[in-house]
Formats: C-alpha cells, sequence, structure tokens
C-alpha cells in the first residue's frame, strides 16, 4: 500500500498536564543573523503546558519514525504535538490510520477524495478511497526537536 509501512509505527502518549512547569524564558528576540548588542532583559518563565497544549482534553503526542515529511522539517525522532479537536482541513498536516496503519501526512481534499500527501519526493500520494478503513485521528500543531 504505497509506502505506508514506511511510517506505520507512531507511538502516542497522553499529556499530563495537571502541574504547572515554569522554566527560565528570555523574551528578548534571539539573533539568527549578526549578533545585537546586549539588551536590557528581564528573567520571565514559561509554562510548556500552556504555551504548546491549547485543549488539554484533546491533545497527544507522538513520536516520528520514518521520513516521509522531511521536506517541511519532520524527522525520524521528532515529538509532535496534535490536537484531535482541531478540524481538519486541506493541506494540514495530520495524523491518519489507513487500513489498521498509523502515519503522519499532509492531507489534500478535493471533492470527494482524500489524498495523503508526503513531503518527500521518494513517497507516492496515497489516495484514500471509500474501500479503505480510514480515520484522522488529530492534526499536528507543534514540532518538537533533539540536536
Amino acid at each position: 500500500m504505497n509506502n505506508i509501512n514506511a511510517t506505520k509505527s507512531i507511538e502516542l502518549y497522553s499529556p499530563d498536564i495537571s502541574s504547572e512547569v515554569k522554566l527560565p524564558f528570555f523574551d528578548v528576540g534571539i539573533s539568527a543573523g549578526f549578533p545585537s548588542p546586549a539588551d536590557d532583559f528581564i528573567e520571565l518563565s514559561i509554562d510548556l503546558n500552556k504555551e504548546f497544549i491549547k485543549h488539554k482534553y484533546t491533545t497527544y503526542f507522538a513520536r516520528v519514525k520514518g521520513h516521509s515529511m522531511k521536506n517541511v522539517g519532520i524527522h525520524d525522532g521528532d515529538l509532535l504535538i496534535i490536537d484531535k479537536s482541531l478540524e481538519p482541513q486541506n493541506n494540514r498536516i495530520a495524523i491518519c490510520q489507513i487500513d489498521g496503519e498509523f502515519t503522519v501526512k499532509r492531507i489534500r481534499m478535493e471533492k470527494e477524495i482524500i489524498w495523503l500527501i508526503a513531503e518527500n519526493e521518494d513517497y507516492k500520494p496515497i489516495k484514500v478511497t471509500p474501500e479503505n478503513n480510514f480515520v484522522i485521528w488529530g492534526i499536528v500543531v507543534h514540532c518538537i526537536k533533539t540536536f
């Protein structure tokens, strides 16, 4: 089935946001070009739960396995934050289950056809047909990377 096996293994995690996790946060903008003179800054704190989880009862995490989304910066081992409450829309990146296999793909909606589009030229688009057992499990809202 059109490269689905390359992305079938997605580990799912539910967030525990029962407590705040406040970490130091410097809200001055870090220059990615020429260094700027040091600004006067105030050390603030940031709660990653509040920053990344907008709907706590419909949000979960998944770890990426595979390379089908590399052209949008989603790589093997990245941690995705997915929100089940968001409505699937054309061109959004979604966690889908097709015929029992999980995959992360961009969804392309045409009149009565849904396509699952990889962001890697090595993978062909997957056409979802009425014969497929297909469910969209949520929309990817963030990607956390480790360097």
